[in-house]
């Protein structure tokens, strides 16, 4: 299986808590995070919805753009989720 660098936005409900990250293979972290094998700042909040994601080139280009919207404001984060993802459905 290749690896796919990816940034991705979970969050515990509409407007809830959200969690910004990368990954080298989406399917099995979002796996992890929804059978609770996350521990730390997920677990505890319950936040496991998939509402955005990015894919990217390379992991030095996904961590970059990681850093960059974990800088955002909340609006901004909002924003992009509901760029692509109006109801914020779980992906």
């Amino acid at each position: 299986m290749t690896k796919q660098p990816c940034v991705y936005i979970l969050a515990s409900k509409r407007n809830g808590t959200l969690y910004v990250a990368v990954t080298s293979n989406l399917i099995q972290r979002i796996w992890q995070h929804k059978n609770k094998q996350v521990q730390g700042f997920t677990e505890q909040y319950g936040v496991d919805k998939l509402v955005y994601f990015e894919l990217h080139e390379d992991m030095r280009e996904a961590i970059l753009r990681e850093k960059k919207i974990k800088k955002w404001d909340r609006q901004w984060k909002i924003n992009l989720i509901e760029k692509e993802n109006l109801q914020w459905g779980d992906l």
